[in-house]
């Protein structure tokens, strides 16, 4: 059955939450997902959203979401495309689902003249490690990612 890839509209909310418990399920980490449908609203689909999503479908079904954003390369002088999340659900895995949404989020990034298209993948994730190798992508291991999330956060802006 052919897939089908779109923007993601608001009337997805519910979908996309499905699908971001489901990706935090399976990282482990379903205690860290606080985002709601009003967090949905304003940060993907209101004036000034700066976050995008895509949604695949197979026979009128939603299988598998992308959330993306873009951000700025000051080497290059050009924006960049920032893959958030990618989540396939687990029964449609190995349909060509998660190949179809990068190759359309690559499109997106060459169609924006983007001089990069980045993601992360947790360490232990080895089957998404393959795939990734499998499509040309490679690591970055000499950058260390660093967060600043919660009361840290909070207390360091206060200064």
């Amino acid at each position: 059955m052919p897939l089908t890839i779109r923007p993601a509209t608001i009337d997805d909310t519910d979908t996309i939450l499905r699908f971001v418990r489901d990706l935090a399920v399976y990282e482990n980490a379903e205690h860290e997902v606080l985002s709601t449908p009003a967090h949905v609203h304003k940060t993907m689909f209101s004036a000034g959203a700066t976050a995008h999503g895509l949604i695949c479908e197979q026979d009128g079904q939603a299988i598998g979401f992308a959330v993306y954003f873009f951000n700025y390369s000051t080497w290059q002088g050009r924006n960049g495309l920032y893959l958030e999340d990618l989540y396939v659900d687990p029964s449609h895995r190995g349909s060509g689902a998660g190949k179809a949404l990068l190759r359309h989020l690559a499109r997106i990034a060459v169609d924006k003249d983007c001089g990069r298209f980045e993601w992360s993948v947790l360490d232990w994730n080895t089957p998404s490690i393959q795939f990734y190798d499998s499509l040309g992508a490679k690591p970055q291991s000499e950058w260390i990612r660093y967060r600043m999330t919660g009361e840290a956060l909070e207390t360091f802006a206060r200064g």
